[in-house]
């Protein structure tokens, strides 16, 4: 069955949790998540969930209901939910820049910012 944009960010959100709640690492999640944003099919997901447990992608539940994802609420704008959606992916290329123009010299804030900026975008989804 082929995959919807929703089904595929509803997928990246899962592993954004997992992020969160230390079951994947960044350089993990990033794997994973350019797997998810190439996927065509539902059942190139399940190789990339088969490890973790719930929460999984709807598209993964057969038929059950869909998890109950937190939304933002419908006053935020157009910028913000972008910019929510987008924060961890953001991270991890500043990050990355970070590590290259610093040699090295500020690892810890190159492996720092992409959890802490997690963290919040996990927040504010939640409110």
């Amino acid at each position: 069955m082929l995959l919807s944009d929703a089904e595929r960010q509803d997928a990246l959100d899962v592993l954004e949790e997992h992020v969160r709640t230390g079951r994947l690492d960044i350089d993990e999640y990033g794997s994973r998540s350019a797997k998810v944003t190439a996927a065509k099919r539902v059942s190139e997901l399940i190789p990339l969930f088969d490890d973790l447990p719930s929460p999984r992608p709807s598209a993964l539940l057969n038929g059950a209901a869909a998890p109950q994802v937190p939304v933002m609420s419908g006053g935020d704008s157009p910028l913000a939910n972008f910019l929510t959606r987008s924060a961890v992916p953001i991270a991890i290329v500043l990050a990355v820049v970070v590590l290259i123009l610093s040699r090295g010299r500020l690892l810890i804030i190159s492996v720092a910012l992409p959890l802490v900026v997690a963290m919040l975008a996990g927040a504010r989804r939640r409110r």
